[in-house]
């Protein structure tokens, strides 16, 4: 990387830290700090959201898809813009008002609420384990790109200078520091894309007709995926919009339920086409610079042997002229911090408010309720890092920690808010009987299932059953000894 694309880069990420310092002297509580006074209008939570949703891991992942599959692989975020509008309409108008009443912070809460304490402290464990995996996959999405920019920073050496960056940001300003940067850094990654990184990358591998001799006739198809692939992204990535912690910190947090909805709305249109299609085709450009052999001297004849998700990075670290590197990777590296520091806030909330507070009754007068929040915030931070330094795929991560949250998560929440017959015990043994079958058929597969569907599939199913089966046990259990 030229010196001018590395100080575009510095500057960047000295003024994202400013402004983590500049919201830490602000904020004036645990509302601040993880729900930025519930005070926000919607293009801000609007793209915070998407920001937070799509991010850096998706994109590098996105990129990854693009890479293997072409543009098919964009219907991945087709299900975050069902997810999206659905919760709009099914979630928001129940959980907005309730949450304004009741003062809640975090999506355990809610648990708490309907169910029971014990549901809840169960819930906020879930969530806390999901979102430390997710921030883990943000941080190694970083560190693939800055390894990628710069050849003489080893992966895992780009790996901790990611972690501490998102990590300290993160620590200084919380939630409202997040939400207001997100827009910057969503508005900064549009423009990054849609003027600087797709038409020069287009260019660079000789436009449509180069495009076409190099890659199969099935990349620039919209039909080269299974339906299996399809319903496994539905079953994986749209429960996520009833149960993400990130997202229900955005509904708190928006101004009133008016605002939520338009947020959602606005947000699920960036998610797919736009961010969808922009993703997978710069994916499918850096397959196409594979296979001209443009990373020859990098080692790579073709696309053989390539990580897939090195091939985004390593595409836009060629072609981009000296100043718009440093705007690229800026741009990127903001969606990689636009995630990261979501979730991150989002596992911190879960363990201070469900676990340390309302689960352990933790109480202690020397440390103030936001220096504690800042405490775990790091230890969270630096436990995601030693994840993150442990795998090598960011999409795995990302849908591992998916997959853990949704089957544990996704049929408590739709049967408290609409199934009058649902009970904590039906609650509690959903989500460990379904975050527990799909950690065990992702980790130890048994031959007799099909290959075909997502373990979430079955992790849904368990839960499904098991909390019918229970509810409607204890249900009657409770009415007769009433």
């Amino acid at each position: 990387m030229h010196w001018v694309d590395l100080l575009v880069f510095i500057v960047y990420m000295i003024g994202i830290l400013g402004v983590g310092f500049y919201f830490m002297r602000r904020n004036k509580g645990d509302e601040d700090y993880f729900l930025a006074g519930r005070s926000m209008s919607y293009p801000h939570i609007g793209l915070s959201v998407v920001a937070t949703d799509v991010g850096g891991g998706f994109s590098i992942g996105l990129g990854g898809l693009g890479f293997i599959l072409g543009i098919s692989g964009s219907w991945m975020l087709f299900t975050g813009l069902m997810g999206a509008w659905l919760s709009a309409v099914f979630l928001i108008p129940k959980v907005k008002k309730l949450s304004s009443s009741k003062r809640f912070f975090t999506m355990p809460q809610l648990f708490g609420h309907y169910y029971s304490p014990t549901a809840a402290l169960v819930a906020g464990f879930i969530s806390a384990i999901g979102y430390i995996g997710f921030t883990s996959s943000q941080m190694l999405a970083g560190a693939k790109l800055a390894s990628a920019s710069f050849p003489e920073l080893s992966l895992i050496h780009a790996l901790y200078l990611m972690g501490f960056i998102i990590v300290v940001y993160t620590v200084m300003g919380g939630i409202k520091a997040v939400i207001y940067t997100d827009t910057f850094q969503w508005a900064l990654l549009m423009v990054g894309l849609i003027f600087v990184g797709i038409p020069i990358a287009y260019l660079a591998v000789g436009g449509f007709d180069a495009i076409s001799e190099a890659v199969p006739r099935s990349f620039l198809r919209l039909d080269a995926i299974t339906h299996y692939d399809f319903i496994n992204w539905c079953i994986t990535i749209m429960p996520i919009w009833f149960v993400g912690m990130t997202l229900y910190q955005r509904i708190y947090a928006s101004r009133d339920e008016k605002e939520a909805k338009k947020a959602w709305y606005l947000a699920g249109l960036f998610e797919w086409p736009i961010m969808a299609f922009m993703g997978v085709f710069l994916g499918l450009l850096a397959r196409v610079a594979a296979e001209q052999g443009m990373f020859a001297y990098l080692g790579y004849a073709d696309a053989t042997g390539m990580d897939a998700e090195m091939g985004l990075p390593l595409l836009l670290s060629t072609v981009l002229p000296i100043g718009f590197m440093g705007l690229m990777m800026s741009a990127y590296f903001s969606a990689v911090m636009s995630t990261a520091d979501s979730c991150l806030v989002a596992a911190s909330g879960n363990v201070v408010t469900d676990i340390m507070r309302k689960g352990m009754g933790f109480r202690n007068r020397a440390i103030t309720d936001i220096r504690l929040s800042q405490y775990v915030t790091l230890a969270l931070g630096a436990l995601a890092l030693g994840i993150a330094a442990s795998f090598e795929n960011v999409l795995d991560i990302m849908l591992w920690s998916y997959a853990f949250m949704v089957s544990g998560l996704f049929v408590p929440v739709i049967g408290a808010l609409y199934w009058k017959k649902s009970t904590a015990a039906g609650a509690v043994s959903a989500m460990i009987s379904g975050g527990a079958t799909t950690v065990w058929l992702s980790v130890s597969p048994p031959q007799f299932l099909s290959e075909n569907w997502d373990p979430n599939l079955y992790g849904i199913s368990v839960a499904l059953l098991v909390f019918i089966f229970i509810s409607l046990i204890t249900q009657k259990q409770n009415e007769s000894g009433n």
